[in-house]
């Protein structure tokens, strides 16, 4: 009796497991409950990182006077750019289109409702997760014209340039665009994000010229201890901006985090190890400086490389990125006021380039997960990152300096007079002021 109901039980058992098993199949492609909680999850780290993240790490790098007015351009952009991206932005990027811009089919989100999908996570989902990357690459642009730019030029600049510059580039490489075409890797954004905000803030530093004393007088932060927390919530915010860009809880999105933080850990520690032998001291401020070229170093290879191969980016990032900054402000007299050239643009290129090398199979401890699959040698995979980094360069160049031209037409210039910014944008912009001791 006991025999027959163990194997009345057993079969039970079987068909329970047949029937899952049959279920897992049917379920394969649709919707998952794992990778649609950890996209959310990410949603909100990549937000972090704008607000409050780059806001307070902006915010504290500039003098007093100009603190609430990089906040409040932080927070503007926020709210303007996830309007414009649900209006148009994510069409124009993730639409079907031509291999060059997105067609207008999912513009106000048309035809996407809460059970459509993207791969087997709700498609909103995906608009909102891309929506935070939208948000944070104009905003890194604030660092290059800092101090100096009217506020109505900051609005109108950053929405054109969020329809007309990243919108495209982002169709080009995670919308099927021709870069994609080619088996560009740029797992997070190294072309799309760093390389764009980059070369944006270049253009725009010198388009505006220098603040008033920019290496004749010490134009010193005014607040390191806003700058470190600022800092950190960006560390912790990245995990989910490279992490998250798996699109999925999965074995790549814990190897894109773990590439993450340790390029990141090298990253910092490079850069303060430099300052201590050239200047005796390491910084705060160079430390998380450090920290920051790290990540956008890795960001592009994150989901393709080994951690032994993250270190490597890591230091390099911080080697080439320290020496890039001290060039752009000490040769070239350019007043990238808060570095965004050197360390994220610098910093998406090598690491664009980087991704190419570090992908291979080849290179024992330091290998990674293999070339993209129309790249079969590690030239090929090299060649596409080169014409990658020039196209995103030289379309982000040529159009931001034409937006600029158009800007300073309609506004009859970009800049605030010499009083207001003596005076500081938050009294003469805002009537506000960050401090009252």
């Amino acid at each position: 009796m006991i025999l027959a109901n163990f194997r009345l039980s057993f079969k039970y058992l079987l068909i329970l497991f047949s029937m899952l098993a049959t279920n897992a199949v049917a379920d394969e492609g649709q919707f998952s409950a794992a990778n649609t909680a950890w996209i959310l999850s990410s949603s909100a780290l990549v937000l972090l990182m704008t607000l409050p993240g780059l806001a307070l790490f902006y915010g504290g790098l500039v003098r007093s006077k100009n603190v609430l007015s990089i906040l409040m351009q932080c927070f503007s952009i926020a709210a303007l750019v996830s309007v414009l991206w649900f209006a148009i932005g994510y069409s124009l990027a993730f639409d079907a289109g031509n291999s060059f811009i997105g067609g207008l089919g999912k513009a106000l989100l048309s035809g996407i409702g809460r059970d459509s999908l993207s791969g087997d996570i709700p498609e909103p989902l995906f608009m909102l997760f891309q929506m935070t990357f939208a948000i944070i690459t104009p905003a890194l642009i604030i660092g290059g014209f800092a101090e100096r730019m009217k506020f109505s030029a900051v609005l109108i600049f950053s929405g054109a340039w969020l329809l007309l510059v990243y919108a495209p580039i982002t169709h080009w490489v995670w919308g099927g665009g021709w870069l994609a075409q080619l088996g560009l890797y740029d797992f997070a954004g190294g072309t799309v994000v760093h390389i764009t905000a980059g070369v944006a803030a270049l253009v725009a530093a010198k388009v505006l010229g220098p603040r008033k004393g920019f290496l004749n007088s010490a134009i010193m932060p005014h607040n390191l201890t806003m700058t470190v927390t600022g800092a950190g919530m960006l560390w912790v915010g990245w995990f989910g901006f490279n992490g998250g860009s798996a699109l999925g809880a999965n074995g790549t999105a814990a190897m894109a985090i773990l590439a993450t933080h340790l390029a990141a850990s090298m990253g910092a520690m490079t850069w303060a190890a430099i300052e201590w032998i050239k200047f005796g001291k390491p910084s705060a401020l160079g430390i998380v400086t450090g920290m920051v070229a790290g990540l956008g170093t890795i960001t592009p290879a994150s989901g393709y490389v080994g951690p032994a191969g993250a270190l490597v980016i890591g230091l390099l990032g911080g080697i080439v990125c320290f020496y890039s900054t001290v060039y752009i402000k000490q040769k070239l007299k350019i007043d990238d006021s808060l570095d965004v050239f050197p360390v994220h643009g610098v910093g998406g290129i090598l690491g664009t380039l980087l991704a190419g090398v570090f992908s291979s199979t080849q290179l024992g401890v330091f290998s990674g997960y293999g070339f993209a699959a129309v790249n079969e040698t590690m030239i090929d995979q090299l060649g596409v990152q080169i014409i990658g980094v020039a196209a995103t360069f030289t379309y982000t160049g040529v159009v931001t300096w034409l937006l600029f031209v158009i800007i300073r037409k309609l506004l009859g210039g970009l800049r605030v007079s010499t009083e207001q910014e003596v005076n500081g944008l938050d009294l003469s912009e805002h009537e506000e002021t960050g401090y009252s001791l």
